[in-house]
Formats: C-alpha cells, structure tokens, sequence
C-alpha cells in the first residue's frame, strides 16, 4: 500500500518565498514536482506533523475524526491496514494507552500492517511486506489479537498512482472492500471502521458494501484533508456479523 513520505520542513514559506530561498530544491524538477514541493513546504500540517513528531501529517486526519467521533479509548484493540509510515499508528498508540504510558487506564493494542516497511514503533507491533488480503494475514492477525479480535479497523492504503483517477478509484475501492472480509474475521460485534476512498463512481457499492454489515455509515472530511482531494473517509459503526 503506497505512502508517499511527508516532507516536513522547519519554517512555513509562501509559494513565491520558497521559489526565491530553495531554488536548488527546484531546479531540474518537473511543474508538477515543484507544484507538489510547493504545496508541502507551505502546508500547516506539515509543519505541526514535524513539531509534534508525527510520522506524517496524515495523523491529523485521524485526530480529527477521533475527536469528534470517540472511536479509540484506553484498552481497545486496534487494526491499521496500510499503516506506513506509521502516523495513524502513532495516534492510536496514544489514545488506547498500548505503550502503557497512563498506568491508570486499560491499555490497548496496535498492530499496523503494510506490503512496505514500517520503522518499529512503541506500542505497536508491525507487520511488514504483508498483505492485508492474504488468508495467512488475517490467521496471524487472530494469534496477536487480544481474544482473537480487534475493535476497531483503520484504514488509509492506497494504491499506487496510476496516473487514471478512474482506475486509481476502483482499484481503492476493491481495497476497501477487501476490509469486509478482515472484519468478518477479526472485527468484535459492536466494532468501527475507517477507510479512505476517492470520490467516484464505485463509491455508492462500498457504502452498501460496509451498510450490510454496519449500523450506522457516515462520510467524513477531515480539515487536514486538503479541500481540492477527492479524498473521502466512511466511518463505520456498530459491526454486525452476517
């Protein structure tokens, strides 16, 4: 699952600032290179991803969507499907106290997986070069879970860009459809998920695809999801086992 790093800066440029004081940084790159260099030297969330030592600035996203829906808690079990570099990870870690910090509170679980490499990380256990999909995943998954089963699934994969939004769409949307057979697995009754998705034409058979097994479907944008993305969450609650 593809995860572009985020570039973290120690100062906020304007887009004319930056062109005038990192030239080198530009030079020989192509427009859409310099455009995407641009925006990640100038984007806030970037810079409070580097104060706050967030791996990227995608934590901010999941943040968002936490605190207004209270998904995580102290002593939950959470699932992180394409979890490089490992921000959405750190954020769970935090708010279901796996790394034991708050003594005085349950403490959780995380494990992250991903087809790339993901640097180890406190409170969490990774599983690298894996593929979310794969039968013997989901077998290890159920060896490392507390009783077997997870509360909640996040998901933030995507594919490699093609470069086709229609391609890119329907490939991600397979994806997040491959989450229901994970969650008829390993997902508690009663437990939540979260997926990224394009906008677009597939969207409407994934919403019926998790409303089949969900009490409750919502789409999400998060702020730190940047208003010209086409980039979706749904937020599913209350799992049901078919």
């Amino acid at each position: 699952m593809f995860r572009p790093v985020c570039l973290c800066t120690s100062r906020i440029h304007s887009s004319a600032a930056l062109l005038k004081k990192a030239p080198l940084k530009l030079k020989g790159r192509s427009g859409a290179e310099q455009r995407w260099l641009v925006r990640q030297l100038s984007d806030p969330f970037v810079k409070a991803a580097q104060t706050q030592n967030y791996r990227c600035r995608s934590a901010f996203k999941l943040r968002e969507i936490d605190d207004q829906y209270r998904l995580l808690s102290p002593g939950l079990s959470v699932i992180d499907c394409g979890a490089a570099p490992g921000a959405w990870s750190q954020v769970a870690v935090q708010r279901v106290n796996s790394a034991g910090e708050r003594p005085d509170v349950p403490r959780g679980s995380v494990i992250g997986i991903d087809l790339l490499y993901i640097a180890p990380l406190e409170g969490a256990h990774f599983l690298c070069n894996q593929d979310i999909t794969h039968p013997a995943t989901h077998a290890e998954l159920q060896r490392l879970l507390p009783q077997a089963y997870a509360d909640v699934i996040l998901s933030d994969m995507a594919p490699n860009a093609s470069g086709l939004r229609e391609l890119d769409h329907e490939r991600l949307v397979s994806m997040c459809l491959s989450l229901l057979e994970l969650a008829d697995r390993v997902l508690r009754p009663g437990g939540s998920l979260v997926c990224k998705y394009w906008d677009g034409a597939l969207a409407h058979k994934l919403r019926d695809g998790l409303a089949r097994v969900f009490r409750d479907v919502k789409t999400v944008k998060p702020k730190a999801s940047r208003k010209d993305s086409s980039e979706l969450y749904f937020l599913a609650r209350t799992f049901r086992r078919t």
